[in-house]
């Protein structure tokens, strides 16, 4: 499958997600969705747990459990932002630097004490 044919499966990024959440993603999906991912899987990663959580989902749908509410493509917050963090306010960026006191660090072991 080319990343074209990657991309016209019904979760984004689906190889990239831990199993704990594809469990729940998936649940969405109906037969042919789902079937989709278990032969992308089977062609490429082959991974037995996530062949398992898959084809368990399968045999669920096939025994008339329906898809459940919900966006498989939805938000994904087991991956970061692409962006690169929160903005700074003028008042964080003006901070005075931390220094340690003249004397030492007090909560370091290390330091003497005198």
């Amino acid at each position: 499958m080319s990343s074209d044919e990657r991309s016209t499966l019904a979760i984004p990024d689906y190889d990239h997600l831990p199993v704990a959440t594809l469990t729940d993603r998936i649940r969405s999906l109906d037969a042919a969705g789902l079937g989709d991912l278990i032969v992308y899987e089977e062609a490429h990663g082959a991974r037995e747990p996530v062949l398992t959580v898959l084809r368990a989902r399968a045999d669920q749908l096939a025994a008339g459990a329906e898809p459940s509410g919900g966006n498989p493509a939805g938000a994904q917050p087991e991956h970061a932002p692409a962006a690169g963090g929160p903005a700074l306010s003028p008042a964080t960026t003006n901070a005075p630097p931390v220094n340690p006191p003249s004397h030492g660090d007090p909560t370091n072991p290390a330091q003497p004490r005198g």
